[in-house]
């Protein structure tokens, strides 16, 4: 695998092909979304706006299928803004790379880029500045630590009662239990995007280092990685509204 640019400031180390990578995917998903929205038209869809059409609907039932939709309209644009954010995340790392040999520690301005892995005889490394942002632990933590403030600050401020009385149910000794299973949704959420995705991009270089042999298998493999990346950027999606609305709508049992 290769290395990752890292930048000292202010005491942080600071991935910087994470934060490109980042940029990168907020200016696709905004462009998209300006350009199915710039000229609306009833009559005369273009074929932005029917993609576009088609992804909402699809949210709309995606949240339905988690909650009443009366309730979940106020959700949908969470969860168009995650499903387009990750599925356009997941697929960077699919058309090319762009990889750069530096020395352990190289400034850079005002910066140091510091590799420390990766090296090679002559303490150079092989450094990879464009991939899958979701590749990278530290985006799919920070995305599911937003979801896991987001639905326990919606249960208390919509469902505070019954919220904080599911912790001691069916009874008061399992609020342990209650807790390490609320702690272990983003966990859960985190780790199986990254997995799914960084063990796709671990592939895609071996399959590289075959030579032209490969073509074929790389080929295969692309085409499976989008429906890899869709799938993950739904199953990201559909468990965020589950999250939702399991701390926001009380159900008698």
């Amino acid at each position: 695998m290769h290395d990752s640019p890292i930048i000292k400031l202010g005491g942080l180390n600071i991935d910087l092909s994470a934060v490109i990578m980042l940029t990168v995917t907020v200016l696709i998903v905004f462009i998209l979304a300006r350009l199915a929205t710039r000229n609306l038209s009833v009559e005369n869809p273009g074929k932005v706006q029917n993609f576009m059409e088609w992804v909402v609907e699809f949210v709309q039932n995606l949240i339905a299928s988690a909650m009443p939709l009366s309730k979940g309209k106020a959700y949908i644009n969470l969860g168009l803004t995650l499903i387009l954010f990750i599925f356009v995340a997941n697929l960077l790392g699919l058309p090319f790379s762009v990889i750069s040999e530096h020395h352990h520690e190289s400034n850079v301005g005002p910066f140091v880029i510091e590799a420390t892995r990766g090296l090679t005889e002559d303490h150079h490394a092989h450094i990879l500045w464009w991939k899958s942002p979701t590749a990278d632990i530290s985006v799919t933590a920070g995305l599911a630590i937003v979801i896991f403030i987001l639905m326990n600050y919606l249960g208390l401020k919509h469902n505070r009662k019954h919220y904080l009385k599911h912790y001691i149910e069916p009874f008061p000794v399992f609020l342990p239990l209650n807790i390490i299973e609320n702690l272990a949704k983003p966990i859960a959420l985190a780790i199986r995007l990254f997995a799914n995705i960084f063990a796709g991009e671990i592939l895609i270089s071996t399959i590289l280092r075959i030579g032209w042999l490969g073509i074929p298998a790389m080929m295969a493999w692309q085409g499976f990685s989008i429906f890899v990346g869709a799938l993950q950027a739904f199953i990201f999606t559909i468990l965020s509204m589950v999250y939702i609305a399991q701390t926001t709508i009380h159900e008698e049992h």
